[in-house]
């Protein structure tokens, strides 16, 4: 089986706080979050649930998967 490309967008479901819900991300995103999380000892979810929570609860908040390619982002720069 190929491996789909780094653009490629796959959808996940995930717990965070007692309920299912999915994120869409690009496969080079989930690669970067799988990598953080196990660089910081927590799984996948853990680690949305940090982000999710981290996020204001304002309607202008970001989605959730765009908090999460955020904190990837500054992951690898570093911030």
């Amino acid at each position: 089986m190929a491996t789909p490309p780094a653009t490629a967008l796959k959808k996940r479901s995930v717990s965070i706080a007692g309920h299912s819900t999915s994120v869409t991300l690009e496969q080079a995103f989930w690669d970067a979050l799988k990598d953080a999380a196990m660089r910081r000892g927590v799984s996948v979810s853990a680690l949305i649930a940090e982000i999710d929570q981290a996020r204001p609860a304002d309607a202008g908040a970001p989605n959730l998967s765009s908090a999460i390619r955020v904190y990837v982002l500054r992951t690898v720069q570093g911030a």
